[in-house]
């Protein structure tokens, strides 16, 4: 009885009142109840996570001291730039062997017939290909310190790998060719490099490279070739002193040789196009030589390492489909990153047009793009939407996905993903769930509404192949467009006056210059140019307007030398192109601009009483005069806008030289261009 006492003491009235009321309660209402709890329960537990930044997005840069206005990655707790990742993997064969043993030996690369699977091999079965041809390059007399550079021409498939991966294993050097820069670049960079064995895929490329050399002096002895080939080419070989080989006669000579292996020194030379100069010829590149500058043999880690060192966005399961071309550097890039992580290369069938269908057949994890594609996506998906009702319904499920990027929310799996964007991620074989964008400027509305739509992690980047392909890429939980991240944990960024366009550092704006691991050492054979580019501290001037924003993100505002990129990537000198149109004789003076909304110009053209037609009329005598000169299709204007006033010193559109301040006119018709490029299809 004290007991019950004790009990009744110690009820608290208010939990009886809750008691009653819940016995009041029907139990319809007592059901809803226990569901609405089930359900906020479920939800709490199930709801998307946001991803979590690597560091405060509102500060991914610092100042370096010294008085330089330089900044490096928040990511970085010193100043001292990153060199490697992991300390197994310093070199590319490294690369080739870390990724070997977290993958288990499992599949690397992949190649597949029309209408086929693909067929893969391993790692060791790549390895072993490398070793045998590398064995036989050395036999035909190439070391590391003699005739150390093989060319490769040939698209995207695992024999380029292959005899990349030849070259890292005996550190010989690979030389890239690819045919789209015509015979006459092809001779001068077999001339520069002094390349004796080239690898091609085709037939096809071994006529164009005995092109190149018949009825001259040369350095190349040897062609090897990945596909088959008749006694006629054979023959042409021998009249220009060649040797016409096949890949698999080789493979097996190697087999029965034996090399001490020198693994070890990361060799690579690229070519590009020369900035600051139009010029018709590449201009080849050392990327990387020293053995020990180990900076400089992990380049392409460290390019990416301000997503990898968070998030652990890369699995050893990963699937890359590669078909952005291989002689350019950001492929090798995203094709070494891979590698090291142990992740799969599926190779597209060699034509673009198939890309779709390797897509969904491959179904990768992994797919870099460039802006063209993106911007070709953006016109398909709001294509589709051709009624007012599909637009809305378009734009409001894009404003809901936008909503949670914005809470750094990325995902695939939200209603609207089921309804509206299903198909298009379908189409990329629904399981990418990381992409990467650079090579050119992309529209900040396209980016964002395909970050949405596509719902994976969507990162760009910027550089040159200077720098390694990259010097700056966005954060992961940073999903805002408009600028293009904040400096790699490889290397710093600065700006430097340019005072000429009104651009100085200490204003936040400026010349973007850049320093560190994956900086490149030089033009081959060519110190005068190396020191126009890289100057006495190490700094590589890109020749790019940048502008650091309040978080500490770069944003590409200009031009210093006037030569822009287009979407493809593809590098224009205006001023070139305006001499040509203004021989036509309806033209007095002539602007020609281009952007990174993917179309490449406008042209002002100065000329009184003008008949009714005389836009369409001009723009076919400056087209035709442009073919005529010989002006390539993504040279030539895709619109005109007319104008009646005389470019001049007094309006503020020239200089005292009479030369066209170009940052002025593009501000003077502002309203022009943004119309022009209303009207044209990207």
């Amino acid at each position: 009885m004290h007991a019950q006492q004790l009990l009744n003491q110690l009820r608290f009235p208010e939990l009886d009142e809750v008691r009653q009321y819940l016995r009041s309660l029907s139990t319809h209402t007592l059901v809803g109840v226990g569901a609405f709890a089930a359900l906020t329960t479920y939800w709490y537990t199930t709801r998307p996570k946001a991803l979590k930044p690597p560091c405060n997005l509102r500060m991914q840069s610092v100042e370096v001291p010294g008085g330089e206005y330089a900044r490096r990655s928040a990511l970085m707790d010193s100043d001292k730039h990153m060199t490697h990742l992991y300390n197994d993997a310093k070199t590319m064969y490294e690369f080739f062997l870390r990724g070997a043993r977290v993958s288990n030996n499992g599949p690397c690369l992949g190649a597949r017939q029309p209408s086929q699977s693909y067929e893969w091999l391993s790692y060791s079965e790549v390895a072993e290909k490398a070793e045998n041809l590398g064995s036989a390059l050395l036999h035909r007399g190439h070391t590391k310190t003699k005739d150390q550079f093989i060319g490769i021409f040939s698209q995207n498939r695992p024999e380029w790998t292959i005899a990349e991966l030849a070259c890292y294993t005996f550190s010989l050097v690979a030389v890239p060719l690819y045919d789209t820069l015509g015979t006459e670049a092809i001779t001068y960079v077999i001339d520069k490099a002094t390349i004796s064995s080239i690898l091609c895929d085709v037939p096809e490329k071994a006529r164009l490279v005995l092109e190149c050399v018949s009825g001259r002096e040369h350095s190349v002895r040897t062609i090897i070739l990945m596909e088959p080939f008749d006694d006629e080419l054979v023959a042409k070989g021998k009249d220009c002193g060649i040797d016409i080989l096949s890949l698999s006669q080789v493979e097996v000579r190697g087999e029965t040789l034996t090399h001490n292996w020198a693994a070890g020194v990361h060799c690579l030379v690229c070519f590009t196009t020369f900035r600051t100069k139009f010029a018709s010829n590449p201009e080849l590149l050392f990327l990387c030589v020293k053995p020990q500058t180990l900076g400089r043999r992990s380049l392409e880690l460290c390019c990416f390492a301000s997503v990898f060192t968070t998030s652990e966005v890369l699995q050893s399961g990963d699937v890359l489909l590669s078909y952005l071309p291989l002689a350019h550097v950001f492929e090798r890039v995203v094709v070494g990153v891979i590698l090291v992580h142990g992740g799969r290369i599926g190779f597209f069938q060699g034509d673009i047009r198939l890309l779709m269908d390797d897509l969904t057949t491959l179904r990768p994890t992994v797919f870099p793009v460039v802006p063209r594609l993106l911007n070709r996506m953006f016109d398909k998906i709001y294509g589709q939407a051709n009624t007012s009702l599909k637009r809305w319904v378009l734009d409001f499920a894009f404003k809901r996905k936008e909503a949670e990027l914005l809470s750094g929310i990325v995902r695939r799996d939200s209603i609207w993903d089921k309804l509206i964007f299903r198909k298009v991620q379908a189409s990329l074989g629904g399981r990418v769930r990381l992409m990467i964008t650079g090579a050119a400027p992309v529209s900040a509305t396209v980016l964002t509404f395909l970050r949405a739509a596509l719902g994976c992690q969507l990162y760009e980047g910027y550089g040159q192949t200077e720098c390694t392909a990259g010097c700056t890429m966005t954060v992961p939980g940073d999903w805002t467009a408009g600028h293009v991240g904040a400096p790699l944990p490889c290397n710093s960024v600065k700006l430097v006056d340019v005072a000429e366009m009104n651009y100085l550092a200490a204003n936040g704006e400026g010349e973007v210059c850049v320093k560190g691991a994956n900086v490149f050492l030089g033009y081959l054979k060519d110190p005068e140019k190396t020191e126009e580019t890289i100057d006495a501290n190490g700094w590589v001037h890109t020749g790019d307007i940048g502008k650091w924003l309040p978080n500490g993100t770069l944003k590409i505002v200009d031009r210093k030398k006037h030569i822009f990129k287009l979407a493809q990537g593809e590098y224009i000198a205006p001023e070139k192109i305006e001499n040509i149109y203004t021989r036509s004789d309806a033209v007095a003076q002539v602007f020609v601009h281009g952007d990174n909304r993917c179309v490449p110009f406008q042209i002002m053209s100065y000329q009184l009483n003008l008949p009714p037609d005389v836009k369409k009329a001009i723009l076919e005598d400056i087209l035709k005069l442009g073919k005529d000169s010989g002006l390539k299709s993504f040279e030539q204007v895709k619109d005109i806008t007319l104008y009646t006033e005389m470019f001049s010193i007094q309006n503020g559109l020239l200089t005292p030289t009479l030369k066209a301040k170009r940052a002025e006119l593009r501000n003077y018709f502002r309203e022009q261009i943004d119309k022009l490029y209303s009207k044209i299809k990207m």
